[in-house]
């Protein structure tokens, strides 16, 4: 709640200063100034870098500001008054439509572009996303039931909001970004398609890689001693998982019992390999080996693409290129 009635506070401001700002506004994450450029705003990585790839040799011919470029993680991130304002005039706008999302709302209902092309992760996956799960062994999360909240309120579905985290999700949704890219400029729609076209085949490319990592190892199940942004990724290879925490969650302390839950599942089964999530510190992977028999299990990290920045010179691919690699570490 705390965090919608903040987006409001800044669309507010947004709409008090807009007469005031002009569209060609830049910062550090913007490429390009003209007034006459296509202006398109992303809120995570893996969206910036899609319409960079598509655009190609088309990216100085627009402004593209990616929200997120402080490192900020999309699950607490709140938008400023010039977020609000970059967004309510800009061609087109490309969110992931989850929980963490729900500030989007407002700042739509006031854009003062009605033309605007809309990408909304969630939606172009329709029957795709994916219930968030409670696998066994996970901690559950500390929730507020308000006074007074309808059944229905309460039992409300949450999706997985981590789509980008599946190759297969991002040919799907670079598909989408590449047919609205051809509704604001189509005079560039052939480049755009060739892009596209050149782009979902290195996608395909590291999936098959991928694939056959998952299909020649000798162990099929990842554990975590974090969040686990991971299930669509999961899925994708048949992989079986557990972990302490769900995608989403704002916990960060596991209790001893899913401490030695997870322990147990790295002996039963003869992990060797406790992963975390970037920006861990660990403790709780930690923690978990040294609750095992042998004590003899490696930490190994997996980018979930939640706090690149376009100054880290990164790309989607060599992010899951390095995931692949730390992958076979783990499997083979």
């Amino acid at each position: 709640m705390k965090r919608i009635i903040s987006a409001a506070a800044a669309f507010a401001a947004a709409l008090s200063l807009m007469t005031g700002c002009g569209s060609n506004s830049s910062s550090s994450n913007d490429k390009g100034t003209s007034s006459k450029q296509l202006s398109i705003v992303c809120t995570i990585f893996p969206e910036y870098d899609w319409v960079n790839q598509i655009l190609g040799s088309h990216t100085d011919s627009a402004e593209i500001t990616y929200l997120l470029d402080n490192g900020v993680d999309l699950h607490s991130y709140q938008p400023t008054a010039d977020d609000m304002i970059k967004i309510s005039s800009c061609d087109m706008f490309i969110y992931v439509g989850g929980e963490s999302d729900e500030w989007v709302e407002d700042a739509l209902d006031d854009a003062q572009n009605k033309n605007m092309q809309v990408v909304d992760l969630m939606e172009v996956m329709g029957d795709s996303a994916k219930e968030e799960e409670v696998k066994e062994g996970m901690e559950a999360e500390e929730e507020e039931v308000k006074e007074g909240m309808e059944a229905e309120e309460e039992e409300e579905v949450e999706y997985d909001e981590h789509v980008w985290l599946s190759l297969r999700n991002a040919k799907t949704i670079c598909t989408e970004i590449e047919s609205r890219l051809e509704i604001i400029d189509p005079a560039n729609a052939d480049d755009y398609k060739a892009n596209l076209a050149s782009y979902t085949a290195e996608l395909d490319k590291l999936d098959g890689e991928f694939k056959s990592v998952v299909d020649g190892a000798s162990t099929k199940t990842v554990l975590f001693g974090d969040r686990f942004p991971f299930r669509y990724f999961a899925d994708d290879y048949g992989l079986d998982y557990y972990a302490a925490f769900v995608g989403c969650s704002a916990e960060t302390e596991a209790s001893f019992e899913t401490v030695v839950f997870l322990a147990n599942k790295v002996d039963e089964l003869g992990l060797g390999t406790v992963f975390t999530i970037e920006n861990s510190d660990g403790k709780i992977a930690q923690t978990i080996i040294d609750n095992t028999e042998d004590k003899n299990a490696q930490i190994l990290t997996l980018n979930s693409l939640q706090s690149v920045t376009a100054a880290d010179g990164e790309t989607y691919l060599s992010v899951m290129q390095e995931n692949l690699e730390t992958l076979k570490k783990a499997l083979l």
